[in-house]
């Protein structure tokens, strides 16, 4: 089952086809329909809640109550309709997909874990080429990594804003695991029964700041900055073995990256037992397995002076495109700070969502600008399919 965040609302759903399905109002109306629940909006809340949190935290049963509904909707059911007439099935196409994050998920990021990319990273920090195994130097030198800590995270279909303290902006594509189930000192060993679903993570890296860092601890700046990750299209959850999950990177259309997170030097295991020693874990917690080879960083010609060429890394305009067949599609937009929708060379701001439409009022005070929202979302995905 594919979940996903969809909506104003922030509701939870599966992808269906090319559907996303309410599955909350879809559960009701199974309620209803085949058991005669006489309150079957509240008692689906309380089983298959909406929210996405409260829905992993529901464990095996919420799964199952979903799993009923897609069964009864597509199988008996006689309409789409839910108990109070909502509509329970919408085209993919149509709806505004969210990272599948659960508000106040913590993100743990696993640094240097791809034997290949950190190879390659050595390379370019030693200035000479690289001798030795890069896997069993990672396992003797142990773990690292680092938290993410934004509280919007970029959904498909967003825009990653370039931030101004960056000289050269990288992209990391990266396999995540969501944790389904609270606790503290775990073992490896218990990862199955820990994992509750898979989702893509890119880890977006400021390599070159503007300003040099201060002391030892920089409040990792370099990997914190508003829009610095995305996550989605949706969560897999009991369709994907984390330990061998297929991914690649494509920027504006060109293969970067390409690899299997049986390639991780570190396990999710192994991280799951480390970052929880003395630390409790929750349900929705994130654990991203890190990156592999293909990162303008560890790819880029070295200039005299130390720095890398700038033609690898990412410029406002460009779209990243990350693909797993797991998983599906997380597609991102780059733009400069400060951009605004523009239609034929004009900016556009103050936009607003009044029903089904979007305003977006002209800079200079001309006519309003009305549009659908399915019509702006075609455009952008036009947009970023160039």
């Amino acid at each position: 089952m594919k979940i996903v965040v969809f909506g104003p609302f922030k509701r939870t759903g599966a992808l269906h086809d090319e559907s996303v399905v309410d599955l909350s109002h879809a559960y009701a109306k199974y309620l209803q329909e085949r058991t005669v629940e006489p309150n079957p909006l509240e008692m689906a809340d309380v089983v298959l809640p909406s929210d996405l949190v409260r829905l992993i935290e529901g464990g095996s049963r919420a799964l199952e109550a979903a799993q009923q509904a897609l069964d009864y909707l597509f199988g008996e059911a006689q309409n789409n309709l839910g108990p109070r007439g909502e509509r329970l099935v919408h085209r993919a196409a149509d709806v505004r997909l969210h990272a599948p994050r659960p508000n106040n998920a913590r993100i743990a990021c696993a640094g240097g874990n791809f034997a290949d990319h950190a190879a390659a990273m050595a390379v370019r920090m030693r200035g000479k080429p690289y001798e030795g195994d890069a896997y069993q130097e990672i396992r003797n030198a142990g773990f690292w990594g680092f938290w993410k800590l934004g509280r919007e995270i970029v959904g498909p279909d967003g825009e990653l804003i370039y931030p101004e303290r960056c000289n050269r902006l990288d992209y990391e594509g990266e396999i995540a695991i969501v944790l389904g189930k609270r606790g503290a000192d775990l073992k490896a060993s218990q990862l199955k029964d820990y994992v509750w679903g898979v989702t893509m993570l890119a880890d977006w890296s400021i390599r070159a700041p503007r300003e040099t860092p201060g002391g030892p601890l920089n409040f990792n700046f370099p990997k914190n900055f508003d829009t610095s990750c995305s996550m989605g299209p949706c969560i897999a959850v009991g369709e994907a073995d984390p330990t061998n999950i297929d991914m690649e990177t494509l920027v504006n259309g060109e293969c970067r990256q390409r690899f299997n997170t049986r390639d991780m030097v570190f396990t999710f295991g192994e991280y799951l037992e480390y970052l929880s020693r003395d630390f409790t874990l929750y349900p929705g917690d994130v654990i991203s397995g890190g990156t592999a080879a293909g990162t303008a960083a560890d790819s880029s010609e070295l200039l005299p002076d130390k720095t890398s060429a700038p033609e690898r890394f990412l410029k406002p305009g460009d779209v990243v495109e990350m693909r797993s067949p797991s998983i599906g599609s997380l597609r991102t937009l780059v733009v400069g700070k400060g951009n605004k929708y523009s239609s034929v060379g004009r900016r556009w701001e103050h936009g607003f969502v009044l029903a089904d439409w979007c305003y977006f009022a002209r800079a200079d005070g001309g006519q309003c600008l009305k549009i659908t929202v399915a019509e702006l979302r075609k455009c952008r995905r036009r947009l970023m399919r160039r």
